[in-house]
Parts: C-alpha cells; structure tokens; sequence
C-alpha cells in the first residue's frame, strides 16, 4: 500500500463531490427554465440532473473478500467516482396556470422543471458536509505524514 493511498482515496472524493455539488447549482439556476431541450419540434422544460457515484472498481463484497484475506502489499479500496449525471424522468413537470406565458398551452398551463429547490439545499448540505469531512480527513492525513517525517530528526 502506498504512502499516499488514502490521499488519493480522499482527492476522489473530493472532486467527485465537487462536480455534485455543480450539478446541484446547475439544478437551481434552471429552476425557471421552460425551455431545456428541443425534443421532436417541441421544448421541453430542464429536468432536474443528479450524479450517480460507484466504487472505483469492484462491489463490497470483492473488497471484504480482500480484506479478509489481505497481505500487507494489497491495497485495499481506490476511492470513488461519478458513473453518471442522469436526469430525473420521474418526476412530473409542475405546471402553473399562466395564459400570457409565451410556452402556455392551449389550456393556459406552462411547464415548468420539475426541481424542487428544498430538496436541492438538503442535497447541497449534504455534499458539503461530506465535502468538509474529506478535507479533514485529507489535513489530518498529512499532518500524520508530517509528523512521520519529524520522527527522524
């Protein structure tokens, strides 16, 4: 196991919840945009987008079995990443009655992304709090090496 693993483990951690936390922001300056995509000659509002994180490689159960049957040469666990950034197909547009709107319908409803800014500060503190923890755990890692290093003076 090198020196630097677990830094490493905690830089993929921290850029992975650096991009959620863009896709986040994104989700809320969309939040009134009625007009996200051109699908098949008709706009269609932005749909909410959230990143969807996977082990670097392997499930849990190969990185137990390692773990259980480890040397001191194996490494154990790579960190994370983001596999996707998909969009939200299930939940509805919300649709507001407002006739003098340019995309109303024919009933006077317009469509609007189906982001809902509560659940979006929930998910911002949450990737900060995480974010935070990594830096932490990142500072306390280095001052563990500094110190590591002091010991041969």
């Amino acid at each position: 196991m090198s020196i630097f693993h677990s830094m490493n483990n905690t830089a993929s951690a921290l850029t992975s919840q650096r991009l959620r936390m863009d896709v986040i922001s994104s989700n809320m300056a969309n939040v009134d945009t009625t007009r996200g995509k051109y699908v098949d000659g008709v706009w269609e509002p932005y749909r909410r987008k959230s990143v969807v994180f996977q082990p670097k490689e392997g499930q849990f159960s190969t990185f137990l079995n390692q773990a259980m049957n480890t040397k001191n040469n194996q490494q154990i666990g790579n960190g994370v990443k983001v596999t996707e950034i998909q969009e939200d197909t299930e939940t509805p547009f919300k649709m507001v009655y407002d006739p003098e709107h340019p995309d109303a319908n024919e009933d006077g409803y317009v469509q609007y992304p189906n982001v809902d800014p509560l659940r979006e500060m929930v998910d911002l503190i949450s990737a900060t709090r995480s974010y935070e923890a990594n830096v932490t755990v990142f500072n306390a890692n280095k001052a563990m090496l500094m110190k590591s290093l002091e010991i041969g003076k």
